[in-house]
């Protein structure tokens, strides 16, 4: 009985869906409490299914769940809830995936780091770009296939049992005894796990961990379409069936844009890109050079997904080592580069440097001749054979436009590959999905990449690619326009409030065609020890942001930019720092602009800000 009144309040919820939930990869950003997200967002949820309450107003006014789409949203949320209703299980138990594959890779990750034995036990065929032996030689998961006519016959096993179902039907598992994680494929959708049991409670934390650094969450239309088939209504998304038009559009924009030409790869979301080209060059390497190590090098300050997942790949790979790359505040990328590739020559290692150009949450762009010199110089091993020379991983995402990739540029003669998080520019907000691309010299590591977004099914979904195939050809432009006002919002500040410092590009770096449309502040403070300075320009920060967001409605939390509209606050320290080491972290607050706000009363509120201090 209660699984039917479930299904009649979901039915009831699909057809009061608050607009947000479909369209926006970050929803309610006003009221997004980090620590409490899913939780609250369920609690709150459940309150209103007992008092038989769905309308739109109430919905909308739920808090987020989770952060964009990777580690959740409303939809896969509730889908997540739903089953977990239907089975008297906790909703945590219940994880969905945009991936078929991820759900199945989070558990063995967990098992290799526990030197835990897998087994894998499935009825139907698994998918063809299910690679065991691609993750036995470069992720180093070790499992064991097993098929079967049913999940009567399990057999016995010293270890974990993943059971692996392609059942049509949304929610329905078999959880008994034998099984430990139920795992549902399905095809277009993405993949259900269900944490079966209360000994394998601890895998939960890190299964999502894994969906919020490596892939997304089953996203809002895919999610809508398997909430309908839960509770048996006929899906209602209509499906664009023209992806190799759409797919056509896109790597025509992305060429253009960056100027270069080789494939053009899209994934779920720009960490999935990351942890793919991670993962292929990883398994290049191992292939051209067996045996050597492999170093990963990563500013320990940028964004924290990339740092995470940077070390959370060390920490699970055989054969790889991660290395500081300090690029902020006191520190020069240009000598911090030198030094890092100095050292790995000396460990006769294979170097995969990852950066943002500009930095972030600063804004820097380093001496760029400088730059490639230090990259391009030939090193040599102790024994004096020729250094492998490094592999330039460009986080372009603050300036997808900047021709870093043209077959003349300036890193035309080192190995360059650059990606973009869609959320960013490219889509204006409207979905996660990212790309890369490589100069020539990097082109012939794209194919070992696109194998790896292939096997953990991480590509951007249908409905992604239509997105960009609308939203790119547009890019440019909003990115001109967006600066325009990200200039003139900079200059005011300087002038309303001198003693401030702001880190944006200077007029020679805008020459070099950086024109970003984000940029951080560092207010002024007061106080008679170093601990008291902080804390007072700590509390002027949410001061700040608090006035803007709600005195001016588009204005709001958020730690992404190159939305359509709108002005957008956080502090890198509370929001992409997260992982970040204490010590690395900047307090500050960053800022940023869109094509399309009311620059005027976004400079009165700042005025009125000023005359309060």
């Amino acid at each position: 009985m209660q699984t039917h009144n479930v299904q009649t309040y979901i039915k009831e919820v699909l057809d009061q869906v608050p607009t947000d939930w479909l369209k926006l990869t970050t929803h309610r950003l006003d009221i997004y409490n980090e620590s409490q997200a899913k939780t609250e967002f369920l609690e709150q949820l459940e309150v209103l299914y007992q008092n038989h309450t769905a309308d739109t107003s109430k919905l909308a006014k739920l808090p987020t769940a989770y952060d964009y789409i990777r580690l959740g949203h409303p939809l896969s949320s509730v889908l997540e809830w739903g089953i977990a209703h239907k089975y008297g299980i906790k909703a945590e138990q219940v994880i969905s995936f945009s991936s078929q594959t991820m759900s199945i890779f989070a558990v063995l990750r967990s098992n290799k780091l526990q030197n835990k034995a897998t087994q894998l036990v499935y009825t139907e065929d698994l998918p063809d770009f299910f690679d065991a032996e691609t993750l036995k030689r470069v992720y180093g998961y070790t499992l064991e296939l097993k098929k079967v006519n049913s999940s009567t016959e399990i057999p016995e096993f010293e270890g974990s049992t993943i059971f692996v179902s392609q059942d049509h039907e949304v929610g329905k598992a078999e959880l008994n005894a034998a099984i430990d994680f139920h795992v549902n494929l399905y095809p277009k959708l993405g993949s259900i796990l269900i944490v079966n049991g209360e000994e394998n409670a601890a895998y939960i934390s890190d299964i999502q961990h894994v969906r919020r650094r490596e892939t997304i969450a089953m996203t809002p239309s895919d999610a809508f379409e398997a909430l309908q088939r839960f509770v048996e209504v006929s899906p209602s998304v209509k499906r664009n069936e023209d992806r190799a038009t759409n797919l056509a559009s896109v790597i025509k924009s992305v060429q253009d844009i960056t100027l270069a030409s080789s494939d053009v790869l899209l994934g779920s979301c720009g960490l999935s890109v990351q942890y793919a080209i991670m993962m292929g060059l990883i398994d290049d390497a191992k292939t051209k050079h067996p045996g050597k190590r492999i170093k990963i090098i990563v500013p320990p300050n940028c964004y924290g997904g990339t740092n995470d997942q940077a070390r959370r790949v060390v920490a699970a790979v055989d054969g790889v080592d991660i290395m500081d790359l300090p690029v902020d505040q006191d520190n020069d990328m240009v000598q911090s580069t030198a030094q890092v590739l100095d050292q790995t020559a000396k460990d006769d290692a294979v170097p995969y440097i990852i950066a943002e150009i500009p930095t972030n949450p600063r804004v820097e762009v380093p001496d760029l001749e400088a730059l490639t010199a230090a990259l391009r110089n030939q090193r040599h091993t102790p024994d004096g054979k020729a250094a492998i020379s490094p592999v330039f991983i460009l986080d372009q995402t603050f300036c997808p436009n900047v021709h870093f990739l043209s077959k003349d540029g300036l890193f035309a003669d080192i190995r360059t590959i650059s990606y973009v998080s869609g959320s960013k520019f490219p889509s204006g907000g409207r979905c996660t999905a990212g790309y890369c691309v490589a100069n020539e010299k990097a082109d012939d590591l794209m194919p070992s990449i696109q194998k790896h977004f292939q096997l953990c099914d991480n590509e951007a979904t249908d409905l992604q690619v239509e997105i960009l195939a609308e939203q790119l050809p547009s890019m440019n432009q909003r990115i001109k326009d967006a600066y325009k006002n990200t200039r003139e919002f900079v200059d005011f500040i300087k002038e309303e409030l001198p003693e401030a410092k702001i880190n944006f590009v200077p007029d020679e770096v805008v020459e070099q065609g950086f024109t970003p449309s984000v940029f951080s502040l560092d207010l002024p403070t007061k106080g008679a020890t170093d601990e008291e300075r902080e804390t007072y320009k700590r509390a002027l920060n949410h001061k700040l942001i608090t006035m803007m967001i709600t005195q001016i409605p588009e204005s709001k939390h958020c730690v992404s930019y190159g939305q359509l509209k709108g002005c957008y606050w956080t502090i890198p320290a509370t929001s992409t720092q997260g992982t970040t080491k204490e010590e690395d972290k900047d307090y500050i607050a960053r800022v940023s602009v869109s094509p399309d706000l009311d620059l005027d009363q976004h400079k009165q509120v700042f005025s009125e800000f000023v005359k309060q201090l």
